[in-house]
């Protein structure tokens, strides 16, 4: 199984429906700070469910929502087909994004999931999409030195501030037996320090900055923020 695999399968990486639901709603309230103008277009590749996009669309002009997984682009097409602002890219649909169109590309929990070369190709692809002052969004990448425990003691904190503590300790426990613990020892999660991130971003066109804050609840990863060099 790959990490493709287990996204596009019925996991339980989050413990119940409020979980789920303040999740997104934090990544979609963080993220609206980065749309630079309420006409602004705006791809989130890898978004995953996206269930709080709505929220994220009344900051933008357009929203492209893109996942690889054939089974979450199912749930996003019947969740927002309706929606005036947001649309659903189809596997190809990336290539019918004009050159120099996007204002915003997010990558956000997207990386630790790539491998090395599959990142590179992507910064190709995106410094072609972006307009000149575009900006790219490289959000809760992992550093070298974050371990489970780290993780585990950041949804705790999560969950007792959201409510869901209970459900996030029982949750964990199904985790230690799950396929995504599998998948972190056997395959492994793709991590990069700080000064890796501007050394690749550079070398694809990119100058990069370290936001002083992540996206999302887990203030031990980091967020990137990129421009056209």
């Amino acid at each position: 199984m790959s990490w493709r695999d287990f996204w596009n399968s019925e996991h339980s990486i989050y413990v119940n429906a409020r979980h789920k639901l303040l999740h997104y709603d934090r990544i979609a309230r963080d993220l609206a700070a980065y749309v630079p103008a309420p006409d602004a277009a705006v791809l989130d590749y890898g978004c995953g469910e996206a269930i709080s996009a709505a929220s994220l669309a009344k900051k933008c002009g357009t929203l492209y929502l893109f996942d690889t997984a054939p089974n979450v682009r199912e749930k996003l097409r019947s969740r927002f087909s309706d929606h005036p602002k947001i649309m659903v890219l189809s596997p190809n649909g990336l290539d019918n994004i004009g050159y120099a169109s996007l204002d915003l590309i997010i990558a956000n929990s997207l990386l630790q999931y790539l491998q090395h070369r599959e990142f590179e190709d992507l910064l190709d692809i995106w410094h072609g999409k972006l307009k000149p002052a575009g900006q790219l969004v490289l959000a809760d990448v992992l550093p070298p030195d974050l371990d489970a425990i780290a993780d585990v003691k950041a949804l705790l904190d999560f969950a007792w501030r959201g409510g869901f503590l209970l459900a996030a300790l029982a949750g964990l426990g199904k985790t230690f037996f799950s396929d995504y613990r599998r998948l972190r020892n056997d395959v492994g999660l793709t991590r990069y320090a700080p000064e890796d991130m501007f050394t690749l971003l550079a070398a694809h066109g990119f100058a990069g900055e370290q936001s002083p804050t992540n996206v999302g609840h887990n203030q031990l990863r980091m967020t990137f923020v990129a421009r056209k060099a």
